[in-house]
């Protein structure tokens, strides 16, 4: 029995030692602390970096904005009651530091019936705790509708006149330049458009234009899929522009190459922000549909964040994220036991649709897509240190060609899924390229390549593997499934460290 006993203790140790064995990836190593080594394809493209995203891009802490109008808890409905101390903070001028200050809501529950309207730059709504005995809003409508609408208005303006074309047959995911035909248009601090435009080739090879049909299904067409990314130029050397955030799908010249032009976005609220607060909608069932819907709603704001943050309740999630929207960071917060039916087009707890967007240490239940991206979204986006429980579909990109996002230490008890998703839909087809899932978790993973135009990535995946709704497409780059020890556990942050100059060896002594 001792033999026995001795035995098993050295197997259980040695299953240890490998347990904690540390490994890096092929695709990108950490060297001498702080710096990164991004091995390129023999095409030149890398994983990119995933750093520049969120509120400040990651180079500044969210501030503790002054408070400046207070609001206690009445009977009834309050809805009117918080509008007007956000109205009445929107009245007064913009600080050197971009605020105007902060609504306080006092520790109690407000019972709101409609929507909380956040239109003005500079204003931060806060509560008391998002816990027990802290600040609770009560959405008591019978429609789905958003609680809280931070709303900009206007519209992207290109400016035409300044369209050049990049003079390279081929520019590679992860770079950080491009070399124009003429850059004498474009200065230090532009805002641009780094444009991908699509072509029929293009649409053809990527076999989007042959989806097997079902009742409803669209084929892609070129005209529906040009790609504008948003980017800073950072300097100029010649026909050399180099931009704030990296390429996030490669410009082939035979499928149309790319462009740099520069763009307004007149309208545009921002520096806004939500947190510290819980809150929760009526139902009359679990399957009802007319009641709140989502929580938080950043429609055409620059520069935001909600943190600390919890639903419960809702139809369809806690914070949603739309296509005009940009640098926006959603921290510590929670999307809890959503309410509707349980099929398309509900429950997707963390919303992106923006660009330049981070979600970090945020969880779900009861969701279907709780951490997800919707069509042609454009990256860096990253959702970092998520978890989600009792989910009922798929985390990743959910249809349509999104470009650049990142999955990075992502734990679900259901299925991440990058893939061609053919007919689903719509018409899905291709939910994306450049997409990085990064030491997640999942019982059921896919991760597919596309035809043509660039990779996916599974590095790190403790769990399933299975072969997706199509088992006949290009497997993704996996490595290291069912490995553990990758070193960095999250490349998120490491990213940021190594571009923030922090010594990452350093920073685990601490």
């Amino acid at each position: 029995m001792k033999k026995v006993l001795l035995f098993i203790g050295f197997h259980f140790l040695l299953m240890n030692a490998f347990a904690r064995q540390e490994w890096q990836s092929k695709h990108v190593s950490l060297q001498n602390g702080n710096k990164l080594i991004y091995t390129p394809d023999q095409n030149g493209n890398t994983i990119p970096d995933f750093s520049k995203v969120g509120y400040a891009s990651g180079e500044r802490d969210i501030p503790e904005v002054p408070v400046i109008v207070v609001v206690e808890p009445v009977s009834g409905d309050n809805r009117l009651n918080i509008q007007n101390a956000i109205d009445k903070l929107a009245t007064r001028p913009i600080g050197k530091d971009g605020y105007r200050g902060a609504v306080l809501l006092k520790k109690g529950t407000y019972s709101v019936n409609g929507s909380i309207n956040i239109n003005h730059s500079g204003i931060v709504i806060r509560g008391e705790g998002a816990g027990d005995g802290g600040t609770l809003i009560k959405e008591t409508a019978t429609e789905k509708l958003d609680l809280f609408r931070f709303s900009g208005n206007g519209r992207m303006a290109q400016m035409e006149k300044t369209k050049t074309a990049i003079a390279e047959n081929y520019v590679p995911v992860g770079r950080k330049y491009i070399e124009l035909e003429d850059a004498s248009r474009f200065t230090v601090g532009d805002s641009v458009l780094l444009y991908r435009p699509a072509t029929d080739n293009w649409i053809h090879d990527l076999k989007m234009d042959q989806i097997v049909e079902r009742p409803g299904t669209k084929q892609w067409e070129a005209t529906g899929y040009h790609l504008f990314f948003e980017r800073i130029v950072t300097g100029i050397y010649g026909n050399k522009v180099y931009l704030d955030n990296p390429v996030m799908m490669q410009m082939d010249k035979k499928y149309g190459g790319g462009y740099l032009l520069k763009y307004t976005f007149k309208g545009r609220i921002k520096n806004c922000g939500i947190e510290n607060l819980s809150m929760e909608s009526t139902y009359q069932g679990e399957t009802d549909e007319n009641h709140g819907w989502t929580a938080i709603n950043f429609s055409k704001v620059d520069q935001g964040w909600a943190r600390n943050v919890v639903s419960r309740y809702f139809g369809q999630g806690c914070v949603n994220i739309d296509g005009g929207s940009r640098n926006i960071s959603v921290f510590d917060s929670q999307s809890l036991d959503a309410k509707s039916q349980i099929t398309g087009g509900r429950r997707y707890s963390f919303n992106c649709n923006g660009q330049l967007n981070l979600f970090k240490n945020c969880y779900a239940t009861e969701g279907r897509h709780d951490f997800v991206t919707g069509g042609r979204v454009l990256g860096p986006n990253v959702f970092t240190n998520c978890k989600a429980r009792n989910t009922h579909a798929d985390i990743g990109p959910h249809h349509r060609w999104s470009c650049g996002t990142l999955y990075d230490q992502v734990d679900t008890d259901g299925q991440i899924n990058i893939q061609d998703r053919g007919q689903m839909g719509s018409g899905h087809g291709w939910a994306g390229v450049t997409q990085v899932v990064w030491n997640c978790r999942s019982p059921k993973t896919a991760v597919q390549s596309p035809w043509v135009s660039g990779k996916n990535y599974c590095i790190g995946l403790i769990g399933g593997k299975y072969p997706g709704h199509f088992n006949d497409r290009p497997d993704g780059e996996w490595e290291g499934l069912n490995q553990p020890g990758i070193v960095p556990e999250s490349l998120y942050d490491i990213q940021l460290k190594a571009r923030m100059g922090e010594n990452y060896q350093e920073l685990m002594k601490r």
